[in-house]
């Protein structure tokens, strides 16, 4: 355990030297001879000495603190990523905070709470929209986009492959032995949403069906899906089969499916996307398509601090391969 209430004066003064010797050791600065460097990291082994962010932040010039934006904080993937991002962060002796940007006039006033004043060292943006988001960080700034690729090739980027999924949740489905698809995206601001859809109607002409499947829109929760999948079942026949682009909206039609007297997955079949903890518990369990999204925030941090420390490298673009996970709501026709 780190003694409480040590401070860089306390190192300073068991090792005989200044402060701003401390400082230059902790921060592997040269210009300190061998030996007091060893007395020093002797001080702190011996007082167990964590040095703070700020003390850092002071011999540096960074704050140590990095942001992710997110458009909300109750998702569950979006939570996953802030949580694989915070472990790696931490490991790293860095702090991450978290905000929600659900509009562009909360992401502007948060760009000038975080980047314009040079509040933290870089930030992660979730799921950006396609909007005028990206015009509003400043020129230079270290930024990573994750949760859907990025709209500027000079952000690094790192996310599923929001197209091949799209394809090859169609292409399950076709080969399960459905015809009449429908589609349920998420909103159509988002680009990961665009790119699923593509994969979806892509995936169908290459099959040489008819391009008149159903496309609904939800907004990733499982009651938009409800809803829309109620007020289509009101008037239409259901279709065969369903891709969701997400677990929850997948959720959320199939209980509609159920309410309007429907079988998943005898008279209906759904795929969905993320493969969520609850997947497997749900009745029946969700086939769906698998992305570890603990694993992205992670690599999200570990791109973002690569990219604070090389400024002049070029940009990377992460694209992350689906992993198909069959379970019991798609049936074989």
């Amino acid at each position: 355990m780190a003694h409480t209430g040590t401070t860089i004066r306390d190192v300073a003064a068991l090792a005989g030297v200044s402060h701003q010797t401390v400082s230059r050791v902790i921060n592997n600065n040269d210009g300190v001879r061998p030996e007091t460097k060893a007395r020093v990291e002797a001080a702190i082994q011996e007082l167990n000495y964590i040095p703070s962010a700020s003390a850092r932040s002071m011999a540096r010039g960074h704050s140590f603190m990095l942001a992710c934006l997110v458009p909300n904080l109750i998702d569950y993937t979006f939570g996953s990523i802030i949580e694989g991002g915070q472990m790696e962060a931490c490991q790293n002796n860095y702090l991450l905070v978290s905000s929600s940007a659900p509009d562009e006039p909360t992401f502007a006033a948060l760009m000038d709470e975080f980047a314009a004043s040079r509040r933290v060292d870089g930030l992660v943006v979730v799921n950006p929209y396609m909007d005028n988001r990206t015009s509003l960080i400043p020129q230079g700034f270290p930024v990573i986009f994750t949760g859907s690729r990025s709209q500027d090739p000079k952000i690094s980027s790192i996310a599923l492959n929001d197209f091949e999924a799209g394809r090859t949740a169609t292409r399950f489905l076709l080969e399960s032995g459905h015809d009449r698809l429908c589609t349920i995206t998420g909103p159509m601001i988002e680009d990961c949403s665009r790119d699923r859809l593509r994969g979806f109607q892509q995936q169908i002409r290459d099959a040489g069906l008819p391009e008149d499947n159903i496309i609904m829109h939800g907004d990733w929760t499982a009651s938009s899906a409800y809803h829309a999948f109620s007020t289509y079942l009101k008037e239409h026949e259901a279709p065969c089969a369903v891709f969701a682009q997400n677990d929850q909206m997948a959720i959320g039609l199939i209980r509609a499916a159920h309410e309007y007297g429907l079988n998943v997955p005898v008279d209906l079949s759904v795929i969905g996307i993320d493969d969520m903890p609850l997947a497997s518990f749900f009745t029946p369990a969700l086939t769906t398509l698998r992305q570890d999204m603990t694993a992205i925030g992670k690599q999200a941090i570990q791109l973002l601090l690569h990219t604070i420390e090389h400024p002049d490298a070029p940009a990377e673009h992460i694209s992350i391969s689906p992993e198909l996970v069959i379970r019991q709501s798609v049936s074989r026709k």
